[in-house]
């Protein structure tokens, strides 16, 4: 194996492509410090397989692309070839039989790199190991760099080892063993993943035989229930079918017996609708018996007030009468007296008349006549005027008698009326609650008429006796009603005759004012 050529193409400070020809015999690079020589050296050990970015003086392995400069801009990727000759005797049969092999080596920013042998795209252990076989490589000693002959002088026992065998030829062997022991380990861990492998599948083979059984089993059960269960479908199918003709037939009566329920809820409807419009007049008749009673009683009060009073009047009256009795009884007592005083005096005076004669005499009992006559007269006239005031006080008492036998009827018979506009307010009170429960009733009606369409069939017989019964509450509430409109005529009535009775008594109340 030769080197024939080598070019590269953004690889550190070979930014263009430049190729080095490596022709027979010596070939050397010549130039200062800073030119590229050492790039050339750790381009073709690049190529040969390198990985370690130090050895590349780099920290990274991208770092062997083309950074730039002031007057060039920075490369994407660096590619590096080298041309073998000669390579007959040591390529393998994979390369093919030609004499010449062009290795390439190719990386790409954030791609990682590649190697191409004669245009086919291999692995880095393939080259490696063909270099290998050539007694050289990357690492090989015959390429000398800065520092190594110190490096070769200090080398420990393997390392002068590797450099024994690097030079005799059998670096590839030692690649290949180590290969080979990597494979053979691989295949001894393999054989063991195997065996596990086949426990755990021996024993996957025993569950799986027991579910085999456990299946055969299922599917013998799976038929037999599949059997029983089409079986079971039948006879549910025939008994649905029996079941869904009895329900078609329940539902036509259930039909039929809904509408007459929803009949009976119609009158029953009407019903409380008829006693609800029926309830607010009733209300208004108990309201006026109410208003009508407690005018009843205010009257009954103003009545009680004035027999009091009449009895007062009375019993002043009856004073009076006794006090005119006695001035009568007095001035009859007077009148005598004058009667006996004058018949004293006719006989004085006829006794003075006899026996006196003188003039003087006869004029003193003139005129003591005269005054005596004179007091008879007034004596009289008072009698007269006490014989009157006795009479006018007896009429007057006998109409203050009247007018109390008046006022005492009057009360009695105004607390008959009050008892009895007592007694049929009570009664309209209880017709307001007759006729309040009927209403009850026929919205209970209604609501178990409600409640009966709602039943079915079940309740057909509810539903009539619901029906009737609306009907006996609406009749009732009706009689109710026309009872009570009776009864608050007959109040209005006997309010008019109390206040007629009363207007009376108003009257008699003006004779007892006078």
């Amino acid at each position: 194996m030769k080197f024939t050529a080598l070019r590269l193409s953004g690889f550190k400070s070979f930014v263009d492509s430049t190729e080095l020809a490596l022709m027979p015999g010596l070939t050397g690079v010549v130039g200062p410090n800073g030119c590229g020589k050492s790039n050339l050296l750790e381009a073709l050990r690049w190529v040969m397989g390198e990985n370690r970015a130090k050895s590349m003086r780099g920290d990274g392995m991208e770092d062997v692309i083309f950074a730039g400069a002031e007057t060039r801009p920075a490369r994407n990727f660096a590619e590096v070839s080298l041309m073998l000759g000669d390579t007959a005797d040591t390529t393998t049969a994979q390369f093919g039989s030609t004499d010449t092999l062009e290795i390439a080596r190719r990386i790409t920013r954030n791609a990682g790199s590649a190697f191409r042998i004669n245009g086919k795209e291999v692995r880095a252990r393939d080259v490696r190991v063909l270099f290998a076989d050539a007694a050289t490589g990357p690492q090989s000693p015959s390429l000398v760099r800065q520092g190594q002959i110190g490096l070769l002088i200090a080398a420990k026992p393997q390392g002068r080892r590797k450099i024994l065998e690097d030079a005799a030829g059998i670096a590839g062997l030692y690649e290949r063993r180590r290969e080979v022991e990597q494979r053979l380990r691989a295949a001894e861990e393999n054989l063991i993943r195997v065996d596990d492998v086949l426990v755990r599948l021996d024993t996957q083979v025993a569950g799986l035989k027991r579910q085999a059984r456990q299946a055969e089993r299922y599917a013998e059960l799976t038929d037999t229930i599949r059997a029983a269960a089409g079986e079971l479908t039948w006879l549910r199918y025939r008994v649905a079918r029996d079941e869904a003709a009895a329900a078609m037939a329940a539902v036509a009566e259930a039909q039929r017996i809904v509408s007459a329920a929803m009949a009976a809820e119609t009158l029953a409807t009407r019903a409380r609708m008829a006693a609800d419009e029926t309830l607010p007049p009733m209300r208004e008749e108990a309201a006026v018996a109410t208003a009508i009673h407690q005018r009843l009683l205010a009257r009954h009060e103003a009545l009680a007030a004035d027999a009091a009073r009449a009895t007062e009047t009375l019993t002043r009256l009856e004073r009076d009468t006794t006090r005119l009795a006695d001035d009568l009884g007095r001035e009859s007592e007077l009148s005598g007296d004058a009667r006996e005083a004058m018949e004293a005096l006719e006989a004085e005076r006829a006794e003075i008349r006899a026996v006196v004669s003188d003039a003087g005499a006869i004029a003193a009992a003139a005129r003591a006549t005269v005054e005596a006559e004179a007091a008879v007269t007034r004596a009289e006239a008072e009698r007269d005027a006490l014989s009157a005031k006795a009479a006018a006080g007896s009429a007057e008492r006998q109409a203050a008698a009247r007018i109390r036998d008046d006022a005492t009827k009057a009360l009695a018979d105004g607390e008959a009326r009050l008892a009895t506009a007592n007694t049929r307010a009570a009664e309209a009170q209880a017709a307001l609650k007759t006729v309040a429960a009927s209403l009850e009733t026929a919205r209970t009606t209604a609501a178990q008429a409600n409640a009966t369409v709602e039943g079915g069939p079940e309740d057909l017989t509810t539903a009539e006796a619901t029906r009737r019964t609306a009907e006996d509450a609406e009749s009732d509430a009706r009689t109710v009603l026309t009872r009570e409109r009776a009864a608050l005529e007959g109040l209005e009535a006997e309010h008019t005759r109390i206040e007629k009775a009363l207007a009376a008594k108003t009257g008699g109340e003006g004779v007892l004012a006078q």
